[in-house]
């Protein structure tokens, strides 16, 4: 694939994201996305096979930035375990606003609607979240090591449980447009880990 070609696909794709996120995956047409991005719609054939494979291909985009982006906060120097979790989780509130969040919240926006339209995007959705999950493994794992976090227990279901609470409260975070959940789910957070006395 050419640049040309790469920088096509990815302007189908970001325009894709920014849309999906605030409209949903089934209310938004292929039209939409063409004709915002500026790209006649038999170019995207090219692309994509069908709808659905965009949505494969748009979510593994999100997820490969949204995995990239933890993997810098794993890489800050000098940060405990502690540390790079709660700074994880300030990221996640503050992506993941009350206002439209522009494609920045696809996991949240989309996850209940692909996961039953399209086994395709449902593999990519729990790929990602997989990746997800074991990034937050490995801050707990850390934490636990360098004595920032008392972690009863495995980290990884600790990981998994802590992952599931917080893309719970985001979508309440939506329904009751109110960051109420988020701080709920950050008490929670810090009662699991063992931060209070901290």
């Amino acid at each position: 694939m050419s640049v040309m070609e790469k920088d096509t696909r990815s302007v189908i794709l970001a325009t894709g994201q920014a849309i999906m996120g605030r409209k949903g995956f089934s209310g938004v047409g292929l039209m939409e996305i063409l004709a915002e991005a500026g790209v006649p719609k038999g170019s995207f054939y090219h692309y994509f096979k069908s709808k659905d494979a965009f949505g494969e291909a748009l979510l593994d985009a999100y997820f490969a930035d949204y995995l990239a982006a933890i993997d810098a906060i794993l890489a800050k120097p000098g940060l405990t375990g502690a540390e790079r979790l709660m700074l994880y989780f300030a990221n996640w509130r503050e992506n993941q606003s009350t206002s439209d969040c522009q494609g920045r919240c696809l996991a949240v926006k989309l996850g209940a609607e692909v996961a039953d339209l399209s086994e395709p995007m449902r593999l990519a959705l729990k790929a990602g979240t997989n990746g997800i999950i074991g990034r937050m493994q490995i801050m707990i794992e850390a934490g636990a090591a360098d004595g920032s976090l008392r972690v009863p227990g495995q980290a990884a279901d600790l990981a998994a449980t802590l992952y599931y609470q917080w893309l719970g409260a985001s979508v309440m975070v939506k329904i009751l447009r109110t960051h109420d959940p988020f701080e709920k789910a950050l008490e929670a957070t810090r009662m699991a880990l063992g931060m209070h006395a901290r």
